[in-house]
């Protein structure tokens, strides 16, 4: 297929390069044009200058940027050059707002507007593991599958526009209590003076296992919390989610309790640090 895509940052620029590998035509454009050129000279893709140019007879239109003022922003550039019949796959964590508002904007273009958030993280993006939750109409999503496969290991579709970040607040309302949760069992056994690797095997095995104590237990044990996704992105994403409960009524009291020990962790400094650093604001960021 003859690809564009927009936003090669941690998560988009190895979605991108997958697409290069699976033997698409790949235009890749950034905000940041040293980050495009860089990516194309990696991988054998093109560079496109604006997003203009990277969306000019594309067939498939991909975003991975910032927020819901970036997608409103690179969508109104790009409909005019895509090709008839296009499709817009949106990777970004937006509103589910905005995906309503882009696949009404992208109809009037004859062109179909698919909210596929994932979930993942930068790992999921680098292996090709991304799990991708989507939204809009279902003919749309099958014609960009093929494509998206490159770099997914799941792709489920949700329902109408806006489906897709639904679901994405579903999974982050979960990341975030599981967590914290995770943050006071590591703070707790240390405080215990228990040995805690001796304690992740001894809970790991059993009801307590999760995807973030398997990958997050020791490090956090460790204090170590420069790498993964970052607690200023799950404040964003935890902001979209606590906006559309006071919209629908969703009674999310543990949500909200999170996000505000995540701003005490912006606070100690830590905008960047893996969301894991819920850890660091029990015991400082070096331990018990």
């Amino acid at each position: 297929m003859k690809i564009a895509f927009a936003g090669l940052g941690v998560m988009g620029a190895p979605m991108a390069r997958h697409l290069v590998e699976a033997g698409h035509q790949v235009a890749g454009y950034n905000r940041s044009a040293a980050k495009a050129q860089a990516w194309a000279e990696g991988t054998g893709g093109r560079f496109a200058a604006t997003v203009v140019e990277a969306a000019q007879g594309a067939d498939l239109f991909i975003l991975c940027v910032g927020n819901d003022d970036d997608v409103r922003a690179v969508v109104a550039e790009a409909l005019p050059g895509l090709a008839s019949g296009a499709v817009i796959v949106d990777h970004t964590t937006t509103s589910a707002r905005i995906a309503r508002e882009m696949a009404q904007q992208a109809a009037e273009f004859g062109v179909a507007f698919v909210d596929a958030p994932v979930s993942g993280g930068q790992a999921g993006a680098e292996n090709g593991q991304l799990s991708v939750m989507a939204g809009g109409d279902a003919e749309a999503l099958a014609k960009a599958e093929p494509a998206l496969k490159a770099y997914s290991k799941a792709i489920q579709h949700m329902g109408p526009a806006g489906s897709g970040q639904l679901t994405k607040m579903v999974n982050q309302i979960a990341i975030a209590g599981v967590v914290q949760g995770l943050a006071e069992a590591v703070h707790f056994a240390q405080v215990a003076g228990l040995d805690t690797d001796k304690a992740y095997d001894a809970v790991s095995k059993g009801a307590a296992q999760s995807w973030q104590m398997d990958n997050r237990w020791k490090t956090a044990a460790r204090g170590e919390f420069d790498f993964g996704f970052a607690v200023d992105w799950m404040r964003k994403d935890l902001g979209l989610v606590l906006d559309e409960a006071r919209s629908n009524g969703a009674r999310l009291a543990l949500t909200a309790l999170v996000d505000q020990f995540y701003a005490e962790v912006q606070a100690m400094g830590g905008n960047r640090w893996d969301t894991s650093s819920l850890k660091a604001r029990l015991s400082g960021p070096d331990g018990a």
